[in-house]
């Protein structure tokens, strides 16, 4: 039997058919002189004989006719903000949400216990007002606000239309459905800070949902006990991974819940439309609670993969905002009017290459710190990301809570030691020779599908022949399937030996950087690194970055931390050269000066913040005219 939802969009797809069908176009009515071809009979006389003939002649006639035009929309005169989301977002699924395409929608159509201030990067009350913390520090409660409402939009009225209000209860459903092995989310380890999250998460025997330290108190307070004291917990709360989620919708429509007519959102825009692979459409939340002050009423999200496309949008005013492409970058910087609508500035993100651990010749030191080293990372950004990024020797930005100044330890450019850990490897090996190398191993490097990824590579894969004198095959995917192919559990025959990724701050502290990426279990590990066996690495003892960044959770005094979590980025970066850290990331963009809008470092932009001039984007672009 259809349920409710389902049978209403059917509704819409039918109405959709029978206007196109029934409806009559538009029409306007002429009169037009037109030539008429009339035949007459007519009589003459030829040589004294009378003859009736027929013939033919063009005679002027008025007529009047119908013509039909096509009909145009009407203009939607809504503040419009249109963007390029660069790419089609896996999710909008909170437990789901990985990456930053999907963090940029989910975190403007739902809320969380917290928020992190885009301007100054403060951790602020959102869906909850204010929280108490037990003296020990491992008891969270937060007390909600009762005014903010799960809503749905119609997509037979295109109203917002109320559902009931959000509840501890969904904050409760909300963490549990992320920790449940059943969800499969990549992110889930994040809560491992939650008591009995990571054992509940990883089957431990025994160990069901109901032992998870999460509780609603009452229908507006919600209680957390974690395993550790976590002074960056508030942080944490204001992740995906604990927003509310409303239970009836998903067990209602499973997997498809997130569609545009299907999904309740509390945030404060709503989606009313995905095509999948062209664009998403947001509009503003009539309902949100501060709704007054949100002045962009409507969001356009475009797809579109190719940066030189987005970019050529921006010129031709499309798009109000965009990154600039690395070949366009100095142009932009020359031009009298596009230089003054360049944007530079650092942001907490690092650019790097994992190399599979576990993958041959990968699982061997030698190469990685060969592969590693032989990166010049000084000359990739003067030549081919010119956007004044800073090299990167360690993984954590500067502005990082425990991140060690750029340069002072890890691994940076040493094409000696390139050279020399190679051959060391080749000899024991029994390698005659890199082209020995090449033809037994076969590297790959893997990115997803972007020309900016696409010329860096290119540069690498020229600075690894021009040091070590191999060669790397390159390729790309699609975003989604490009982070399925780089899971952990991926088989490792199928997994590129080298993958590049970005990660970006969610919370200000290195256990968001070291901890929850590269721990051998409980973080995402995508590198597959082994150093909890005994037997791991030929430079350290077993298990000492594990430890450190375990330990340097429950560690109180902050010069402490700070040592440990220097330690552990050199052992990372250096000893183990478990991954390539090659730039710390800045913001490299255009915005049109109609567009009034702030780059945070941490989260997500949060489009309720920003302001348009409609009337000077209107009178710029042409459109509405």
């Amino acid at each position: 039997m259809f349920n409710k939802k389902w049978s209403l969009l059917l509704a819409v797809v039918t109405i959709a058919s029978l206007l196109a069908a029934c409806t009559p176009a538009e029409t306007k009515v002429e009169t037009v002189v037109v030539t008429q071809i009339v035949k007459e009979t007519v009589t003459v006389e030829i040589a004294g004989t009378t003859q009736t003939i027929e013939v033919t002649k063009e005679v002027p006639v008025e007529v009047t006719r119908v013509i039909e035009v096509e009909k145009k929309p009407a203009f939607d005169d809504r503040v419009t903000y249109d963007f390029n989301l660069g790419t089609e977002p896996p999710t909008a699924d909170p437990a789901l949400t990985t990456d930053t395409t999907s963090v940029e929608v989910t975190g403007n159509i739902f809320v969380g216990l917290t928020l992190i201030e885009p301007i100054n990067n403060d951790v602020v009350p959102y869906l909850a007002t204010d929280w108490d913390i037990s003296e020990d520090g491992t008891v969270y409660t937060f007390h909600l606000r009762d005014d903010i409402q799960w809503v749905w939009w119609n997509p037979i009225t295109g109203d917002v239309e109320a559902q009931r209000p959000v509840t501890a209860h969904d904050v409760v459903y909300g963490v549990k459905r992320t920790l449940d092995p059943a969800t499969a989310s990549d992110y889930s380890y994040v809560l491992y800070i939650i008591k009995n999250g990571m054992a509940f998460n990883t089957g431990e025997e025994g160990v069901t949902a109901d032992d998870v330290g999460v509780v609603a108190l009452d229908d507006y307070t919600v209680e957390f006990t974690l395993e550790y004291a976590g002074a960056y917990f508030p942080s944490i709360a204001s992740m995906w991974v604990c927003f509310p989620v409303p239970q009836e919708v998903i067990e209602e429509f499973a997997e498809k819940w997130t569609e545009p007519g299907l999904i309740w959102t509390n945030g404060p825009y709503v989606m009313t439309e995905w095509v999948h692979g062209g664009n998403m459409r947001l509009e503003k939340n009539p309902l949100w609670v501060d709704a007054d002050s949100v002045q962009i009423e409507v969001v356009n999200g475009y797809m579109i993969q190719e940066a030189s496309t987005a970019y050529a949008m921006y010129l031709n005013n499309e798009v109000d905002t965009v990154g600039v492409p690395l070949p366009e970058i100095d142009g932009v910087k020359a031009d009298p009017v596009l230089s003054k609508e360049y944007y530079q500035a650092p942001v907490a993100c690092t650019y790097y290459y994992g190399f599979v651990n576990t993958k041959p010749p990968f699982d061997d030191v030698r190469v990685r710190t060969a592969f590693s080293a032989a990166i010049d990372r000084q000359t990739l950004i003067d030549q081919v990301t010119k956007g004044g990024q800073i090299p990167a020797t360690t993984f954590a930005p500067p502005g990082i809570f425990g991140a060690p100044e750029p340069g002072t330890l890890g691994l940076g450019y040493d094409p000696d030691l390139a050279v020399a850990s190679l051959a060391e490897f080749m000899a024991e090996k029994g390698l005659a020779d890199t082209a020995a190398f090449t033809a037994t191993y076969d590297p790959v490097l893997g990115h997803n599908t972007s020309e900016g990824h696409a010329r860096i590579a290119a540069a690498i894969q020229a600075m690894w022949a021009e040091h070590l004198n191999l060669s790397a095959r390159v390729e790309n995917q699609e975003w989604k399937v490009y982070l399925d192919t780089i899971r952990k559990d991926t088989p490792v025959e199928e997994a590129f030996h080298v993958y590049r990724l970005g990660w970006c701050a969610d919370y200000a502290d290195q256990n968001n950087w070291v901890f929850e990426n590269f721990h051998y279990n409980e973080g995402s590990n995508d590198t597959r690194r082994q150093c909890a066996d005994p037997n791991c690495g030929s430079f350290i003892g077993p298990a000492e970055f594990d430890t450190l960044v375990k330990e340097a959770q429950t560690v109180t005094d902050s010069d402490e931390r700070s040592e440990m979590y220097a330690r552990a980025e050199d052992i990372l970066a250096r000893e183990e050269a478990a991954i390539a850290n090659i730039y710390h990331y800045t913001t490299v963009a255009v915005t049109k000066p109609w567009l009034q809008r702030y780059y945070p470092s941490v989260g997500p932009p949060y489009w309720a913040g920003w302001t348009l001039d409609w009337e000077a984007k209107k009178a710029a672009t042409g459109i509405g005219q």
